[in-house]
């Protein structure tokens, strides 16, 4: 019997399994796909992921971030990262440098699906594996979290995001966040040569319908041909009732979802699963959802606000101005998500 059997190969699937490994427990990996699998993603790590990558022993190249720049048609406002930079990496960057990190450690990675877990007293059974664990990272819109009835429903607008790179070389060290009345595009150096630029809404059209709102942005990507195809996700928003369900865990967006909007999903990600081994290693599973409400609360506070500002078009169209007559407090602001 294996000690953590873990549902999802993706990055908060992987961090996991190294946690584990590092912890010195026997961790394997069952995904679908083969590593690595590029998905709708902003691509930039905040200062906490980029120190948790380095806590893991992972190593990946890309574009250093200085912080994040806000922009309308009228205003722009910066804030700098106080504690260390973070990091533009193209997920498919980051999920081959996991896979690796995993394999040094010998953490065995098979392809597979885990569909229905059988548990008893003390142990679980998946995909014709035995473990005392399982971690369900199997994304956003995760089948064991709905098979474990986990779901809660909601009620909000639901918001979708695209996702493509354009081949040129990044005018700015800084995650810009262009705004309109009815979308935001986010600009992410993740190369010298290289940009993600991807879109978030409510409105579900054409990712070039979309960029045709942000004429600035159009103009600094004039030229500038598509490196990559469009990929989308949505609805973003994942309610759920708990993260502990026997012996079963949930990590990374299978554990809950706010919003692509402040731009942590990995960070979260990484962070969640060193809670998660940490509470199994204490002999406290039960302890992670406490773990995981109390990792998290800032970044559903603040998110959870700037997402309710963002519905009402009378708030929405004050998110950029009152950013930058108020700059301590939109540093502030960033450096708490950072």
């Amino acid at each position: 019997m294996i000690d953590v059997l873990v549902a999802g190969g993706g990055p908060a699937g992987l961090a996991t399994a190294v946690y584990a490994a590092l912890a010195g427990m026997e961790a394997v990996v069952v995904e679908p796909r083969p590593v690595p699998v590029d998905k709708a993603c902003g691509e930039g790590l905040m200062p906490t992921g980029v120190a948790a990558l380095g806590a893991l022993g992972v190593a990946v190249e890309g574009h250093p971030l200085r912080g994040i720049r806000y922009l309308d048609r009228r205003h722009g406002v910066e804030a700098e990262f106080r504690d260390g930079h973070g990091l533009g990496v193209r997920r498919t960057s980051l999920h081959a440098a996991l896979a690796h990190r995993a394999r040094e450690l010998g953490v065995k990675i098979v392809q597979g699906r885990v569909e229905e877990p059988r548990q008893g007293a003390e142990w679980v059974e998946a995909a014709g594996l035995r473990a005392r664990w399982l971690a369900a990272a199997d994304g956003l819109h995760s089948p064991l979290r709905r098979r474990l009835g986990l779901e809660l429903p909601d009620r909000a607008p639901r918001r979708y995001g695209l996702r493509r790179h354009f081949r040129v070389a990044p005018w700015t060290g800084f995650v810009e966040v262009h705004w309109t009345a009815g979308a935001e595009a986010y600009v992410t150096p993740v190369a010298g040569d290289l940009v993600g630029v991807a879109v978030l809404s409510g409105e579900r059209k054409p990712y070039d319908e979309h960029l045709a709102a942000f004429p600035a942005l159009l103009e600094r990507l004039a030229g500038a041909p598509a490196a990559t195809a469009v990929r989308g996700a949505g609805p973003l928003r994942q309610r759920v009732r708990s993260r502990v369900a026997g012996r079963v865990l949930l990590v990374g967006d299978a554990a809950g979802y706010v919003d692509a909007l402040t731009g942590e999903g990995v960070s979260l990600g990484l962070l969640s699963a060193r809670a998660l081994v940490g509470c199994l290693r204490a002999g406290r599973p039960e302890a992670y959802e406490t773990a995981w409400r109390r990792l998290s609360f800032r970044h559903r506070l603040l998110t959870g606000a700037l997402l309710a500002a963002r519905r009402r078009p009378a708030t929405a169209r004050l998110i950029v101005p009152a950013a930058r007559r108020l700059p301590a407090v939109y540093t502030a602001t960033v450096n708490a998500l950072a």
